[in-house]
């Protein structure tokens, strides 16, 4: 260490030694800015910028080492070789550059160190060589350890600079790299110079052909001052120009610069969007690649057509503008790509009208369909058959087995109606598992008949219910312009109409509209609307029908039966409009009101007899029916146990399990539950089993043949055995002969019911009020006249 600062002290000129470090620092500087840009660049461009920084990095030592060299007093004469000073200029740039990609490029732990040493060997190379290149009448010994310290001392530095160029960000990177560099090289030199010995040699012949050591100073310094201010010109202009370009070629809209109507620059996007190179474009107008370009307005956009290198023609939008270009004023054409637009407008279209299950028209699309095919058909005056089909079974399949499978099925479904369908026919999904088919071509109602025959056989040939657990059937109503309607929606409601003729017939088949069916849907919309209001409107009122028992007479209690007072038609029978409310739901309302009306009126008895209330097996979709019930009877003040509610077996055919909970929680609360039509439905024993009902009711369709049908007398009398057994009373209705209430009585039943023993009548607290006004007159008569008699006595 001593001697390296005696030999900087005592054999160099400390000036020059400062310059050195100087131009050493400007270079590494440059060097740095320059290897920053390749970090910035593609992987295409890094490699030309770190060569450009290898370079900088190689003149900056190099310069340093002749202008140290310079600064060294050997005490006689030095000169330098020409071929080897330019050799050392030479391994110095291709040192560097090896080090600088090494340490950039390699992937791993000790890239910066493998860089360093690079370094470190690049630089002692161009040392030597330097040395070598020394002319003068002496000879160089050299100390190998000193001479290994340098070496050794440089690759330590070097990969310490390269640890902080690749580890900091900002001036900072700048700064602490450059400078250890610059310590680095200033190492490797100083100590390398402490380490050599000049021998005189006076018969030490030196050639002619050298630099004098004063032009090498000038050349040196002229040289390596050029060569980094024009490294650091070049960093900035064409990181100027770069980020212009790159800015133009980042933009999605492609350019295209004119000057003088011809195409004179493009950008890297317009270049890939019409498959054309900058060279087969330059000089062209621009109508060789944008049709009717010439229509476009300043700032204004428009479309057109852009005629690619490859024959395919893409739709644009074009938008033309002015600019100063390299000195010119110029017209810029921004031309963007208007196809993911139109694919994305194309696919807002198809969604829009078109059902994203299955692809098939909506009933958006649907409605145009049919008002233009019947438009067509009015000019042409042909005819059109409208086919709406609902599948069967579809809601069980879906619950059972899942959406997923439901999917699946509606999509077969689709796949099946498209395959039996023509292609001028419209094939629509209306919603859930609702079809339509708008035929238009053919002879009707032979062509609609052949299609619903066609779809029918495909069901029965891809849907075969009796293999296949998830296959549903379909029900098919055709209504044919222009006999079943001259309008869209007309036609549509008459060929529903058909479809609901079908559903309640027993599905699975077809069936073309008739005035007759028009006539019963229109009276039954009719009874529908007039349903909803009946309640406001005081229409409904309740019958009590008595229910007296079978041996003493006596009567135990009433059933509530809800009356219609239609206007214009009378009383209206539950038979007609009971399956109507419950099918348009507004049943709900109308036995909550029935409930809560009978509760009230078996309040005001003056004894405690039961109140029998029918319930819908609709009620029991509603998740607070019991909390309803229990309101009301709260409300009304009616204890629990007077009140029976009579259900029958269909309200435990939809939600077994739900219905059977509700029932429990109402047996809790006290209220008796009695099954209804006992008999007709499908499961009467399991049901009986599963829930202790409290009463069981015969349906009076067994007890209307009670006389003169044996097997009627035989089902009778074992259901009431049956309630024996099990402990539940047993009620008949529909009691209205003499005959009939002995039968029942003799097969041991409990209670009877019907026309015979007490028609549905008023109110029975207004009916015993009257009752009592009457005894009441009839007994102030009585003692009028008795007075009267006991006066003329007297």
């Amino acid at each position: 260490m001593f001697s390296v600062i005696t030999c900087i002290r005592d054999n160099h000129d400390w000036r020059l030694v400062l310059a050195a470090a100087a131009v050493c620092l400007v270079g590494t500087m440059a060097a740095m800015l320059l290897l920053s840009r390749a970090q910035e660049c593609d992987a295409g461009r890094r490699k030309l910028w770190i060569g450009a920084s290898a370079f900088a990095f190689g003149t900056g030592v190099w310069a340093t080492h002749f202008i140290a060299m310079l600064a060294y007093d050997g005490g006689m004469p030095i000169g330098y070789q020409l071929g080897l000073t330019a050799l050392s200029f030479l391994l110095s740039v291709v040192g560097s550059w090896a080090a600088i990609l090494v340490a950039s490029e390699s992937r791993g732990r000790f890239s910066r160190i493998r860089g360093g040493v690079l370094m470190a060997l690049g630089i002692a190379s161009m040392h030597l060589t330097g040395m070598q290149a020394i002319e003068t009448q002496a000879a160089i010994l050299y100390d190998p350890f000193m001479t290994l310290s340098a070496v050794l001392a440089g690759a330590l530095l070097s990969s310490a600079a390269f640890h902080a160029f690749f580890q900091s960000k900002g001036l900072r990177r700048l700064l602490a790299s450059s400078i250890t560099f610059v310590l680095a090289i200033c190492a490797l030199h100083f100590i390398s110079m402490a380490s050599i010995t000049l021998v005189p040699d006076p018969g030490k012949e030196v050639p002619a052909t050298v630099l004098d050591a004063s032009l090498l100073a000038a050349i040196v310094v002229v040289a390596a001052t050029t060569l980094i201010l024009i490294a650091l010109a070049v960093v900035f202009i064409e990181s100027h120009l770069t980020d212009l370009k790159g800015l133009a070629n980042a933009s999605q809209e492609g350019l295209l610069i004119l000057r003088e109507g011809r195409i004179i620059d493009a950008n890297e996007r317009f270049q890939g969007l019409s498959g054309w190179k900058l060279a087969g474009l330059s000089g062209k107008a621009p109508s060789a690649v944008l049709t009717a370009v010439q229509g476009t307005g300043q700032n204004r956009p428009s479309e057109t057509v852009l005629n690619t290198r490859d024959g395919r023609e893409i739709a644009v939008e074009v938008t033309a503008s002015r600019i100063v270009y390299r000195g010119h004023n110029c017209e810029v054409l921004a031309v963007r790509d208007l196809t993911e637009r139109r694919q994305a407008e194309e696919m807002i279209e198809h969604l829009a009208h078109h059902d994203v299950l299955t692809d098939l028209p909506n009933r958006s699309l649907f409605d145009t369909r049919i008002r233009q095919a019947l438009q067509m058909a009015e000019r042409k005056n042909s005819e059109v058959a409208l086919f709406y089909l609902d599948l069967d079974r579809f809601k069980a399949v879906n619950d059972i087995f899942g959406h997923a499978e439901g999917d699946r099925i509606l999509r077969k479904v689709a796949s099946i109606l498209r395959r039996v369908a023509d292609e001028s026919d419209t094939v629509a999904r209306l919603g859930g598992d609702e079809f339509a088919i708008i035929q238009l071509a053919g002879q009707q109602p032979a062509a609609a008949q052949k299609l619903a025959a066609d779809i029918l056989g495909e069901f029965a040939a891809e849907m075969d219910t009796a293999r296949d657990p998830t296959a549903v059937g379909v029900s098919v109503g055709i209504a044919l312009y222009p006999t079943d309607g001259a309008a869209a929606e007309e036609l549509c409601n008459n060929a529903d109409t058909a479809l609901y003729r079908v559903k309640h017939d027993g599905r699975g088949k077809i069936c073309f509209f008739d005035a007759e069916m028009d006539k019963a849907a229109r009276n039954r919309r009719q009874i529908e609307s007039e349903l909803r209001h009946a309640i406001i409107r005081n229409q409904i009122h309740v019958s009590y029908q008595p229910i007296l028992d079978a041996l003493s007479g006596e009567i135990g209690g009433y059933e509530a039966l809800m009356r219609w007072n239609r206007p214009g038609h009378g009383l209206t029978e539950p038979d007609i409009f009971i399956s109507i409310a419950e099918e348009s739901g507004s049943i709900v309302q109308l036995g909550e009101w029935v409930l809560q009306q009978a509760c009230r009126e078996a309040v005001r008895w003056p004894l405690p007899l039961m109140i029998a209330v029918n319930l819908s097996p609709v009620q029991f979709m509603l998740p607070n029916l019991c909390e309803r019930i229990e309101a009301i009877l709260a409300e009304t003040g009616l204890a629990p146990s007077r009140l029976e509610l009579e259900i029958t077996e269909a309200a435990l055919i939809r939600d077994r399990d739900r219905v059977m909970t509700t029932l429990l929680r109402l047996h809790k609360l006290g209220v008796h539950i009695v099954m209804d039509d006992f008999g007709t439905g499908f499961s009467s024993l399991s049901n009986l089993r599963s829930f202790p009902f409290d009463k069981i009711k015969v349906d009076r369709s067994f007890t209307g043949v009670l006389e003169h049908d044996a097997g009627a007398r035989s089902i009778v009398r074992a259901i009431i055995g049956l309630g024996h057994s099990l402990g539940m009373p047993v009620v008949t209705e529909g009691v209205e002969t003499e005959m009939q209430r002995r039968i029942v009585v003799e097969e041991g039943c409990a209670q009877v019911q019907g026309l015979l023993l007490g028609k549905p009548d008023i109110e029975p607290s207004i009916k015993l009020a009257a009752h009592e006004n009457v005894l009441t007159a009839q007994i102030e008569t009585g003692v009028s006249s008795l007075r009267r008699a006991q006066g003329a006595g007297e």
